[in-house]
């Protein structure tokens, strides 16, 4: 009988390979650098559930900051629960599933591209119905996931987009500094299980993220519901402030994801004001708003923005598995939970 927590650990060191054959797979494929100068694209809308839905709002950023495109995020029950008309015409609908197989997406996939909409799918599921459905697949190339929380297909569905959007808006991409610091992540032990056990599950938690460090904080708290089985809230600082902030008290426990070359003074005063009220600060990344009294766990170095918040996922993920083992908890196969979720 394995240890709790193995298969999700081993599925985390698998990354660097996977991130390695994506680089590669990426760099032939012509369809996908092509895509923009083949079609008249004029908006995006991206389609995705739970976790490749945080991947989603990696991917809406890089378009609208490196490419200045209108994107949106789809509602697939828009689709299951109303069957409205789509106008998708010059529609560009990139789909991310980790399976392929849900019942709501494949939903709004077809109603999508029947009404004039270009279908991308992002899958690790080559043979499943979404990658069939597409006008073009891309393979995350994680192999088999076996632990229910994603681990690596999500890290591969950030770096697929990040390659994505660096061929089309003509930049180069810095695959090799990802995957040098995936690699370094990987490596470090010691300091992840250190900053894990200072984090306690029977004390709130909230995760906050800010720019490119917002979906990793949405995906950080949902891995934490998921493995810990606790209530957890992960947002962007700035919405955190419009409200969700006055339920702190002196027991919270505030996690900041901080990506490397995140723009100075990117959370405002949102860590002060944190800090005035809550128990524990916590930093996972490059941080300069911390302060001595915070807990920090420096992450390896890379790049850019864009970059790190890729490796960076690796970080969260093994703080994940730690703090679940360390509570006598099985991250690998959670209690009320399976590997695929089907949805209506």
């Amino acid at each position: 009988m394995s240890k709790p927590g193995s298969v999700m650990l081993s599925e985390i060191t698998e990354i660097p390979r996977m991130l390695d054959e994506i680089s590669s797979a990426m760099a032939a494929n012509q369809s996908a650098k092509n895509l923009f100068k083949d079609h008249n694209f004029t908006n995006i809308v991206i389609l995705a559930r739970g976790t490749s839905d945080n991947a989603a709002h990696y991917l809406k950023y890089l378009l609208e900051t490196q490419m200045g495109l209108p994107v949106g995020l789809a509602s697939p029950s828009a689709a299951t629960m109303y069957s409205p008309q789509f106008h998708y015409e010059k529609t560009l609908l990139i789909a991310i599933s980790q399976s392929g197989q849900s019942t709501d997406l494949l939903s709004f996939a077809k109603a999508a591209k029947d009404c004039g909409a270009y279908l991308l799918s992002i899958t690790n599921a080559p043979d499943s119905p979404l990658a069939k459905l597409s006008d073009l697949h891309l393979s995350i190339h994680a192999g088999p996931e076996l632990a229910v929380p994603a681990t690596k297909s999500y890290v591969g569905q950030l770096m697929v987009s990040y390659l994505l959007v660096m061929m089309w808006s003509d930049q180069k991409a810095d695959s090799e500094s990802i995957i040098k610091a995936a690699k370094a992540n990987v490596a470090d032990l010691d300091n992840y299980s250190a900053f894990a056990q200072k984090i306690k599950i029977d004390k709130p938690i909230y995760v906050l993220g800010r720019g490119f460090s917002y979906p990793n904080a949405k995906e950080f708290a949902l891995k934490l519901q998921e493995t810990c089985l606790i209530p957890v809230q992960g947002m962007s600082s700035s919405d955190f402030l419009h409200g969700p902030i006055a339920s702190l008290n002196s027991d919270a426990q505030v996690v900041f994801i901080a990506s490397q070359h995140l723009p100075e003074n990117s959370f405002g005063e949102a860590p002060n004001r944190v800090r005035s009220v809550a128990g524990q600060l916590f930093w996972i990344g490059n941080p300069t708003q911390a302060s001595n009294n915070d807990t920090i766990l420096n992450t390896a170095p890379n790049s850019s923005e864009l970059t790190a918040s890729i490796s960076d996922a690796i970080a969260f993920q093994k703080i994940t598995h730690y703090l679940a083992t360390s509570n006598g908890m099985n991250p690998d196969t959670p209690e009320g939970l399976s590997k695929v979720t089907i949805t209506r």
